[in-house]
C-alpha cells in the first residue's frame, strides 16, 4: 500500500493537548508556542504518512499559527481557542456555497472514487445540509466555551467531546435517513 492510499487519522488534537498541558504547568506564551509548534509537527506527520496534506489540515494549521500569533501578541489565549470556531464556520460556508450551486461534496467524492452512490442524490444533499447546521452550531458552542469555559473544558470539547457530539448527530442522521427512505418507498 503506497503512502497516498494509507488511511490517516487526523491528529488535530495535538496542538490543543499541548497547549492545555503547557498552560497548566508553564506560562501562556510557552503554551501557545508549543501549540503552534505541534500544529506544524502534525502537518509533517500527515505528509509523512499520507503523502500529502489535506486542505482541512492546511486550514487548521493556518488558523493555529495566525490565531496563536495573535494570542501571543495580545498575551491572551482566547484567539488560539477560537480555532475550532473558525474551522467550523469555514466548512459550513463551504457547504452552503455547494448547496447554493446545487452541488454535493459527498457525491463529488464518490464520483472521484469511481463509486456509484448507494443512496438517492437528494439524501446526500440533505445530509450535507444537516452536517452544515451541526458544524455551525458546534462552532458557536466552541466560541462560547472559549469565552466562558476553562482550558480543560475547551480541550475536552475540541477533542473527545466533538467525537461524542458528532456520533450522536450521526445516530440521529441515520434514523432520519431510514425514515426518509421508507417514506420514499411508499
Amino acid at each position: 500500500m503506497n503512502n497516498a492510499s494509507k488511511p490517516y487519522f487526523l491528529l488535530s488534537f495535538l496542538p490543543a493537548v499541548a497547549s492545555w498541558y503547557l498552560e497548566t504547568y508553564y506560562t501562556l506564551e510557552v503554551a501557545l508556542v508549543g501549540g503552534i509548534f505541534l500544529g506544524v509537527v502534525e502537518m509533517l506527520i500527515e505528509k509523512k504518512f499520507s503523502g500529502h496534506v489535506h486542505t482541512l489540515s492546511k486550514l487548521n494549521l493556518s488558523l493555529i499559527v495566525i490565531l496563536g500569533g495573535i494570542s501571543l501578541l495580545a498575551k491572551e489565549g482566547l484567539f488560539f481557542k477560537l480555532q475550532p470556531t473558525f474551522t467550523g464556520v469555514a466548512i459550513s460556508i463551504f457547504l452552503i456555497v455547494k448547496k447554493i450551486k446545487n452541488q454535493s461534496l459527498m457525491l463529488e467524492m464518490l464520483k472521484d472514487m469511481k463509486q456509484k452512490p448507494p443512496l438517492p442524490e437528494d439524501i446526500y444533499k440533505a445530509m450535507e445540509w444537516h452536517l452544515c447546521l451541526f458544524l455551525l452550531v458546534f462552532a458557536l458552542f466552541m466560541a462560547w466555551i472559549a469565552l466562558s469555559g476553562s482550558t480543560a473544558q475547551w480541550l475536552f470539547w475540541k477533542t473527545g467531546g466533538f467525537y461524542f457530539a458528532f456520533g450522536g448527530f450521526m445516530v440521529l442522521e441515520m434514523i432520519y435517513i431510514q425514515w426518509l427512505l421508507r417514506r420514499k418507498m411508499r
